[in-house]
């Protein structure tokens, strides 16, 4: 068996191409101590070549022809290859994107695809899953709609004008004055348009170029029902003389 040896420097920087897209080349360093078959695997994630029918060239920077690597056990490095040469990588089965816009496309009707047994629709209806498990589609719709009541019960207790605390979860408390109250276009359910005391919103009063509300811009959000709480809450006072 022939012993093959690496010559330094360890590194090697090369152009890469293939028979299909011989006008796009990408420059890699790869190791010279890899095998060409290692080789090869690295060559298919840049050209989409199948390692075992792609053959390889490699050409001077003149375009001549100086070796090809046919012995996939050979080291990289045993070749005589030097920088900047170019790697032709050769491979009539390779899948680039071009090959594949001329595929002829599988279609089928919903119809047919409904019939048949090894599809994930049929899967899903055989073991009852996701919104084929008619109780747990059941029990969500019930769920969903027993929290849009809540949800509208809350939204009705308010009142245009009423001083509020807004609390949304991890956020610090906010006071501020009702403004709006009812469904938006920007998102579903109830909302509740809200005027801050300082400028801690989002807007003032618009959203999605749709005005709810006016006010002044940062004073203005939108919060769900159920982090408004409506009650005395009278606006802090600040006393400028007062202030070092």
């Amino acid at each position: 068996m022939n012993t093959y040896n690496v010559i330094t420097p360890d590194f090697i920087n090369l152009c890469i191409t293939s028979s299909s897209q011989q006008s796009c080349c990408v420059e890699r360093r790869f190791q010279k101590g890899i095998t060409i078959d290692e080789f090869k695997g690295k060559l298919e994630l840049l050209t989409g070549g199948n390692p075992a029918t792609m053959k390889i060239e490699v050409y001077d920077k003149n375009d001549k022809l100086i070796c090809k690597l046919d012995d996939g056990q050979r080291l990289l490095g045993s070749y005589p290859i030097d920088n900047g040469m170019k790697i032709l990588v050769i491979d009539n089965f390779s899948r680039t994107e071009e090959n594949l816009n001329n595929v002829e496309k599988f279609e089928i009707s919903e119809e047919e695809y409904a019939k048949r047994s090894d599809t994930v629709k049929a899967f899903l209806e055989k073991n009852k899953l996701g919104k084929y498990n008619e109780e747990e589609m059941k029990r969500k719709a019930e769920e969903k709609k027993k929290e849009e009541e809540a949800e509208a019960l809350a939204a009705q207790s308010c009142k245009v004008g009423d001083r509020c605390e807004v609390c949304v979860p991890n956020q610090p408390k906010r006071k501020a004055t009702i403004m709006y109250i009812g469904k938006t276009e920007f998102k579903e359910g109830w909302w509740i348009g809200v005027k801050y005391d300082e400028p801690l919103g989002k807007n003032d009063g618009t959203v999605n170029r749709k005005k709810y509300f006016e006010c002044l811009p940062k004073y203005g959000g939108f919060v769900k029902p159920a982090h408004v709480k409506v009650g005395d809450f009278p606006e802090d006072e600040f006393d400028l003389d007062e202030e070092l």
